[in-house]
């Protein structure tokens, strides 16, 4: 059976599970999205196409399926380059389509003409440009096996629009068989389970691989049955519950005070998904110190780069994480919790009060809004994001989402409309600092025409926040191109479609929230806060892990 190259495309995107495409037309691709029109697929058509990647990603963090963009030659594939590397670095699945000048105009400097392969090379798991009509259909299949295969990640195939309307001879998919995935050697798995039987002031830390591994289930046994603390990356946040009193919560530069000590003085460190980046170790080569590092992860390349690892356990880690569990037992640690709770009860909890608004407090009020309830929470970069890291609760993997290697600010809002379009029935919170939320806004629009509601908090502190904290601690409060004017951000939200309130007080805040979920459609809350209010604890880069900053106005 032949089918034009463009129809081709659409077939093996039904044929691989989709039903979802997010993207912006253009020359290149109007082949496609001429098949399109026909599809019963849903075409999300957003304001931008960074915005487009961006939802594809949070469609994927929600889902744990594949996200779909679509996006032209030149300056469409270039405005998905941030979105890739965004989903590269924090291993999102990802199938990118660009379209591409026809392959007689190739290397020509035609009209809208750029490599995309070429650019986006070093933050893809893989990349093609497809020269042949043959090819077509093995590229967009092997596309979709990689981004899901081992260590997920994002995967590009450049389309040259003579392939899209020229024919392709239809050939049904052969079955693939699932690669046998790796467990750790037996020994390797026994030195680790008598290292954890010995310890002392053992840490569990829980990363982004855990969620990527569905691993959720097989971390809560394994803390359950040890009993020992348990701390997370910023990746890792929900795959244990955060309300859960084994949990310490974040660890790293921003990390709770009773996290970096524990780790800081823990005799033995059982790390489940992580690539230990110097946000969460600080000085690496003290970050190990006398501790003995077990490390389970997919991806063998992740062992002993960043760190040096005592016990590497390579493969499956819920295999793994099961064969550690039926070879350990309760820990007698109590002495170890002890000093933990001393710790815990030095840091400052002032700003959760309530004497005014606070990010902190607002976070606490979120938590115990939607306790209970399904709510996916998505977090913009910055104070932002690190004080939502800090202060709400989530419970659940795949319900804290943001970017967390890439540090990409305007991720939050046109992920979230990725999200919530990927699990409709759940309540979507998206949390942005005002200078985040100016860079992706109007996929407010987007989010109206496409009847997908959330929630939008801006925490508008007049700045670019964490920029503008690193000035006063740093550079004494040397403010350079960090402080912000004035900005009608519930009027933009109403010229959308949208609805929305400014508040100042936490009463205020708290009805503003009720009138929000009530409302069925979207709605953004300026949330006005002191300037002067700083994501703490901090250490400062290349510091020791229990070096904090006095970070006094």
């Amino acid at each position: 059976m032949k089918l034009s190259g463009a129809q081709a495309i659409i077939k093996v995107l039904l044929e691989q599970g989709v039903d979802t495409v997010f993207g912006y037309p253009g020359g290149q691709v109007i082949p496609l999205y001429n098949a399109l029109y026909d599809a019963p697929l849903r075409n999300v058509l957003t304001a931008h196409e960074q915005g487009a990647i961006h939802a594809a990603d949070g469609y994927a963090r929600a889902s744990g399926r594949t996200g779909v963009c679509i996006a032209t030659s030149g300056p469409g594939a270039t405005n998905i380059v941030t979105g890739l590397a965004t989903a590269y670095l924090d291993s999102v699945p990802l199938v990118a389509i660009t379209g591409q000048v026809s392959v007689a105009n190739l290397g020509r400097d035609s009209f809208q003409e750029i490599d995309i392969v070429g650019v986006t090379l070093p933050i893809t798991k893989y990349n093609i440009l497809v020269r042949k009509p043959e090819d077509l259909l093995p590229a967009l299949r092997q596309a979709f096996y990689l981004a899901q295969e081992g260590r997920p990640g994002p995967v590009l195939v450049d389309v040259p629009s003579n392939l899209q309307v020229g024919d392709v001879e239809w050939m049904e998919a052969e079955p693939l068989t699932p690669p046998v995935m790796e467990t750790a050697r037996e020994e390797i798995l026994e030195a680790a389970a008598v290292t954890i039987t010995n310890a002392r002031q053992p840490v569990f830390l829980v990363g982004g691989g855990a969620v990527h591994s569905g691993a959720a289930e097989e971390v809560l046994r394994f803390a359950r049955k040890t009993g020992m603390p348990v701390v997370n990356t910023l990746m890792g946040i929900g795959v244990f519950p955060g309300s859960d009193r084994q949990c310490l919560g974040l660890t790293g530069m921003h990390g709770h005070i009773a996290a970096n000590m524990a780790v800081a003085n823990a005799d033995v460190l059982i790390v489940a998904g992580s690539r230990f980046s110097e946000r969460v170790t600080g000085d690496r080569n003290r970050y190990v110190g006398k501790k003995t590092i077990i490390q389970l992860d997919i991806d063998p390349s992740e062992v002993d780069k960043n760190v040096m690892t005592a016990l590497p356990l390579v493969g499956d880690m819920k295999e793994n994480l099961n064969k550690l569990s039926e070879r350990v037992k309760k820990l007698d640690i109590e002495h170890w919790w002890h000093t933990i709770k001393a710790w815990d009860a030095t840091e400052n909890r002032a700003a959760q009060s309530g004497e005014r608004l606070t990010a902190p407090w607002l976070m606490k009020e979120l938590t115990r809004s939607f306790k209970g309830e399904d709510t996916v929470f998505v977090t913009d970069v910055g104070q932002n994001q690190m004080w939502a890291a800090l202060h709400l609760e989530v419970d659940a993997p795949r319900h804290h989402l943001t970017s967390g290697g890439c540090g990409t600010m305007g991720f939050g809002l046109p992920a979230a409309l990725g999200a919530k379009i990927a699990l409709p029935e759940a309540q979507v919170v998206q949390i942005c600092g005002d200078g985040g939320f100016k860079m992706t806004g109007m996929e407010i629009y987007t989010a109206m025409r496409e009847s997908a509601p959330f929630i939008t908090v801006v925490i508008n502190n007049s700045c670019l926040g964490m920029v503008h904290q690193w000035q006063q601690v740093f550079y004494d409060k040397r403010y350079s191109s960090t402080i912000l004017t004035p900005f009608n951000f519930v009027g933009f939200a109403k010229a959308c479609g949208a609805d929305g309130a400014t508040v100042t007080t936490c009463a205020e805040f708290t009805a503003a929230l009720a009138k929000a979920r009530k409302q069925g459609k979207n709605f953004l809350i300026e949330a006005v806060v002191e300037q002067s209010d700083l994501v703490e604890p901090m250490v400062a880069p290349g510091a020791v892990l229990d070096d904090f900053v006095k970070t006094d106005a």
